[in-house]
């Protein structure tokens, strides 16, 4: 099924004048940064051919859409993109949850910077991982998470597939921490990043398991050893 804008039109319909479509990538991987991607929407009807879940798309395809998505010239689609990262070391200092949080309200932080209010938010899954839970006397969230507003968040369950906002996170999200996991890969070719980004594929926990662990790999989770 092609992605639309029906259900970001849901929110436009009931007085949101910018919704944002946000994925994550990079969730499940033992090394490298999780990464999440904004793409911020007006009301519009159309969106750049061939738009789809980063994960259906060729990488030739996947970095010619992102190229699209920049220049893309409908009007009200892609009013701003953005893509925010979390550092292992945050994760690991924080967990992968609000290490997504972080990274969610560092891209809507970037988009805020550029002028646009974001009202509405259709988040990929089915756990909100974006919305702040009730803070405590005793909690110490991340200082870059603070004074970031989050706005009201719809989950769409498998909505990088159906929704063209969230496709479009996803796209963004997905080719610039690639790009992160390659570049990492010229310091670091004995774990083939270049390849498999930092996820668990068999070399590189063979190359765990003969190296050891880098400053990039996510060390509070279970590696292998």
């Amino acid at each position: 099924m092609p992605v639309s804008l029906a259900r970001e039109a849901s929110l436009w319909d009931a007085g949101a004048t910018v919704v944002a479509g946000i994925d994550e990538v990079g969730r499940g991987a033992l090394a490298g940064p999780v990464s999440v991607g904004v793409c911020a929407v007006e009301r519009c009807d159309a969106w750049p051919d061939g738009l789809a879940d980063s994960k259906e798309l060729s990488l030739p395809k996947r970095l010619a859409m992102a190229d699209a998505l920049a220049t893309f010239a409908g009007a009200g689609f892609g009013l701003a993109r953005a893509v925010g990262h979390a550092s292992p070391a945050e994760i690991d200092e924080h967990g992968i949850i609000a290490a997504l949080r972080l990274a969610g309200m560092r891209a809507l932080g970037t988009i805020a910077d550029a002028g646009v209010t974001v009202d509405a938010v259709l988040l990929d899954g089915k756990h909100d991982w974006l919305t702040p839970p009730p803070v405590t006397l005793f909690d110490q969230p991340p200082r870059a998470s603070a004074g970031v507003p989050v706005p009201p968040v719809t989950m769409v369950i498998k909505g990088d597939g159906l929704c063209a906002s969230i496709a479009a996170g996803s796209v963004i999200a997905k080719v610039e921490r690639d790009a992160i996991m390659t570049a990492a890969h010229r310091d670091h070719p004995e774990y083939g990043w270049d390849g498999n980004k930092g996820y668990g594929a068999a070399s590189h926990l063979d190359a765990i398991r003969a190296l050891g662990p880098t400053p990039l790999h996510r060390r509070s989770w279970k590696l292998p050893s």
